[in-house]
């Protein structure tokens, strides 16, 4: 147990803001890359912190009980649940199900995302992401706010694989607030309506708008004027709209959703099915004016890990560390395992190396300050290219500097930009499809080998704090 996180962590990030330690880093950092530091792209590095999340792994694995909750927050690269996806998969395989996790219906708020969990409403919704300026949106554990002030509002979520199926839906919105039910019985009412009767005249070859007219008792005036014709041409084949004074029945099925409330627990409100369901709907509350969502988890009723990918695209540190309510609403998930991946953004910023460092350890505060237990994983931001194809320094010297301050920060450390051959190795990748031809984003291939190292990476920490 990390029971000095905090205070290790809120020590080496004031220390940061004076000029010794920030000379102290400079000459640690010259003197190991002087002396030729080595990398070990095949193992996690100061693994040593991973060791409360590795027991209580080994715990699972041994007594088939409970679950364990992994984090993976990043941009991009994450967002669109690809290389997380794949590492999800991998360690459900192995240390079982325990229900798909966290999701967000980013298709309503118009941009990418898995796509296992397909949602829809019956309103155009609000929503805001962390990249953007401050204002009174409240962005939480997604990176995102989706609001509205209908109280009509539905909201329908449905997954598709078979695996995915839950017993229990959470909901979480800011402040824990009673905004939403869930819907109970549904009722259909069928009313008869009469309504004017549509008869449609196909033309034939050798008709003209007055046999047509004779045809049906109405003058060629009222046939023109129904049609908006201008002139008395027509085309064989085309077809005419006929005025008339019939009517006829039609029946019109209404749908009535009848709510139920959902229960309230510390961090987030929830129900839950003795049978597995494969989709859900949501209403408003409507004693609330505003309605504010910030994500749900889907749980089953097995043992196992949840896998909980939180990615904004365009997204840097410092877009999570100004939002306050993302930190609080970690403990809604509740997780022994934090991943980060960020670094990509902040190189295209220019961003300088211990100007990202601080904002990689005020990300750590703020996080143990909400779970100071956690264990936390970081790995390096992947090789990439800067505009106009240039080489991208900045990542490398990212991966440096979290390497080397992996001990003080109390975090283990992946070196993905290594693993992946490093900075000069960006063509290489690209011409084995493993890179989009923007040289920053990666390939589905490049996603999914990625997805398969990190959980390799895992596994092969684990089997060693086990011998």
């Amino acid at each position: 147990m990390k029971t000095d996180a905090i205070s290790k962590v809120v020590l080496s990030f004031d220390k940061f803001f004076s000029n010794t330690f920030i000379l102290v880093l400079m000459v640690f950092l010259t003197t190991n890359e002087i002396s030729g530091q080595e990398f070990y792209p095949q193992r996690i590095q100061n693994g040593v912190e991973l060791s409360t999340f590795f027991s209580k792994l080994k715990a699972l694995q041994t007594d088939k009980k409970g679950k364990i909750n992994i984090v993976h927050v990043g941009d991009s690269h994450i967002q669109g649940d690809v290389m997380t996806a794949v590492t999800r998969d991998n360690l459900q395989q192995y240390f079982g199900n325990g229900g798909r996790g966290l999701v967000f219906p980013y298709s309503l708020a118009h941009t990418n995302g898995a796509s296992d969990v397909r949602f829809s409403s019956n309103i155009k919704w609000n929503n805001y992401k962390n990249i953007l300026p401050l204002n009174d949106s409240p962005v939480g554990i997604c990176g995102f706010s989706l609001t509205s002030t209908s109280k009509s509002l539905r909201l329908s979520l449905q997954v598709k694989n078979k695996e995915d199926y839950f017993t229990t839906l959470k909901i979480i919105t800011p402040n824990n607030a009673t905004l939403f039910e869930q819907v109970g019985d549904i009722e259909k009412k069928v009313t008869v309506k009469t309504v004017p009767k549509k008869v449609v005249h196909t033309i034939k070859k050798g008709e003209s708008l007055s046999t047509i007219a004779d045809k049906y008792n109405i003058s060629v005036a009222q046939l023109k004027k129904e049609n908006k014709l201008t002139n008395t041409k027509i085309t064989a084949g085309k077809t005419l709209k006929i005025p008339t004074d019939q009517t006829t029945e039609k029946s019109m099925v209404r749908t009535q959703y009848h709510a139920n409330p959902l229960e309230k627990a510390a961090n987030y409100h929830f129900c839950t099915s003795d049978k597995a369901m494969d989709r859900f709907v949501i209403l408003p509350n409507k004693e609330e004016s505003l309605y504010a969502l910030n994500g749900i988890v889907l749980e089953n009723n097995e043992p196992g890990v949840l896998y909980h990918n939180i990615g904004v695209n365009g997204a840097k540190y410092s877009d999570y560390n100004k939002h306050p309510l993302f930190f609080e609403q970690l403990n809604a998930l509740q997780p022994d395992l934090i991943i980060v991946s960020l670094g990509t953004n902040e190189s295209y910023g220019k961003i300088a190396p211990l100007v990202y460092l601080k904002q990689v350890q005020e990300f750590l505060l703020k996080v143990r300050t909400q779970q100071p237990n956690v264990d936390v994983l970081i790995i390096t931001p992947p090789p990439s290219y800067l505009a106009h194809h240039k080489l991208n320094t900045f990542v490398d010297e990212y991966a440096k500097i979290l390497v080397n301050y992996a001990t003080l920060g109390h975090y283990a450390v992946w070196d993905l930009f290594q693993t992946l051959g490093g900075m000069h190795d960006v063509n290489k990748m690209y011409g084995k499809g493993l890179m989009s031809p923007d040289r920053v984003h990666y390939t589905t291939n490049g996603y999914q080998l990625q997805g398969n190292m990190l959980s390799n990476m895992l596994m092969t920490t684990f089997k060693e704090f086990n011998k």
